[in-house]
């Protein structure tokens, strides 16, 4: 007897697991289907972002053609800016004082394409569970929760269309489960719209428009002659890299991005600069963390919505070499 209730046993804890698998592999499929659905629906709405005590809201446009995907973003409080992606390529238009600064920037995780396609990285430092249904812009929608596997990240949660699994609602919670960013659709439409006359910046003629220079680096180039990176944070690895004419500055800044398919973090590498106290040390602003140190002659900039950790260790991953 006590054999059989041994296997029996056995038996129901191999059904547990198996059904736990396959409910871990429903969850990780939902949200492949909203990494997907924000690049493949074509859809409209307004939208509001929630980062501490301000809130501002944004008008979207998404149109996918089957072959071409494009977006234009309108920022509708404060001052004016927008932002425009054809595929991988993101051009945005800010205004500065009495100037529009064209910035040219490549594959962002805009709202609500908030999920890379590739899951890889995000399964590898996060669980997955769901939770209840809820309503958000009119629609049904399922909760979905992404916990860090350690204290390098953040957790978040995603309510998911139930009917086209695009993502309606992101929200994202420090380790003391403290909401820090939230992005929620209050309205939205799907459209069948083909035409394209929406893609185009809001011109204004009174205002100078100036281009904000940046130059791809290398594909194999890790580093400049002057800087290598070792060891990463676990979980983190670099996404892109580029060189950048900054405006206010006479020499370039090379920007390295890391993430771990959810967060992205900066870091920024220049010359420090005859006769300024180069800058030092861990600082917080609003949700962004910021670590700066010195490499040989380097200033090390470092910052994203990340823990403090995160930054330091990757600032302290530059290696100078003369």
């Amino acid at each position: 007897m006590r054999m059989k209730g041994f296997v029996l046993a056995c038996l129901l804890a191999s059904v547990t697991q198996c059904v736990q698998a396959s409910t871990d592999e429903e969850m990780w499929q939902a949200l492949q289907k909203a990494a997907v659905a924000a690049h493949a629906l074509s859809y409209q709405g307004i939208f509001v972002c929630q980062s501490g005590q301000q809130s501002k809201s944004v008008q979207i446009r998404h149109f996918f053609d089957g072959q071409n995907e494009f977006s234009h973003n309108v920022l509708l409080d404060g001052s004016p800016r927008e932002v425009l992606s054809q595929g991988g390529d993101v051009v945005i238009y800010n205004q500065k004082n009495e100037k529009i600064v064209i910035e040219k920037r490549r594959g962002q995780n805009m709202f609500p394409a908030v999920l890379p396609t590739n899951l890889d990285l995000v399964k590898a430092s996060y669980t997955v569970r769901a939770g209840e249904t809820e309503r958000v812009a009119g629609r049904d929608a399922n909760i979905y929760f992404l916990e860090p596997i350690d204290n390098l990240r953040y957790s978040y949660r995603f309510w998911i269309d139930s009917e086209y699994g695009l993502i309606l609602k992101s929200v994202m919670f420090n380790n003391r489960n403290e909401m820090m960013d939230s992005l929620s659709f209050n309205q939205l439409a799907l459209v069948n719209n083909v035409a394209l006359d929406w893609f185009k910046p809001r011109i204004d003629s009174r205002k100078s428009y100036v281009m904000e220079d940046e130059v791809p680096a290398k594909a194999d180039n890790n580093a400049s002659p002057h800087w290598t990176l070792k060891e990463l944070p676990t979980g983190y690895r670099k996404v892109d890299q580029m060189i950048r004419m900054v405006h206010g500055k006479s020499l370039p800044v090379t920007h390295v991005v890391f993430s771990d398919g959810l967060a992205s973090v900066s870091l920024f590498i220049e010359p420090v600069v005859n006769g300024v106290k180069p800058r030092t040390g861990h600082s917080v602003v609003g949700n962004t963390s910021f670590y700066s140190s010195v490499a040989g002659y380097l200033q090390i900039t470092v910052l994203g919505e990340v823990p403090e950790e995160t930054v330091a260790q990757i600032a302290n991953a530059v290696v100078f070499i003369k």
